[in-house]
């Protein structure tokens, strides 16, 4: 399951590589990945910019194993896959979010 910490005003997930913290205060997120051994550039949008996050579910092409992905959606296009967990952790992870930033 994902690490979260949450205060009423911020959430921060935290899952293998990837750290996003929500920021009601001044209103964005910032996104922090890292690629092997090398920390990508973070990433800055408002969360008025998120416009989904779901649960996205694949099968492992080698052993039929079904993947769940909590993945974030943005106005722009772009879609972020956030955790990958058993079904249930990825919905509650998917739950909590949604819930921190508004969508219903």
């Amino acid at each position: 399951m994902a690490n979260i910490e949450s205060t009423p005003s911020r959430l921060i997930l935290k899952d293998g590589s990837t750290t996003i913290t929500f920021d009601k205060t001044v209103g964005s997120a910032t996104l922090q990945q890292k690629i092997l051994l090398w920390k990508k550039k973070p990433v800055e949008f408002p969360l008025d910019d998120i416009d989904d996050i779901a649960v996205k579910s694949e099968h492992d092409g080698l052993s039929g194993a079904p993947i769940f992905h909590s993945v974030l959606h943005r106005r722009s296009g772009e879609i972020t896959v956030l955790t990958t967990e058993e079904a249930e952790d990825a919905e509650e992870t998917v739950r909590t979010l949604r819930e921190f930033v508004g969508l219903h």
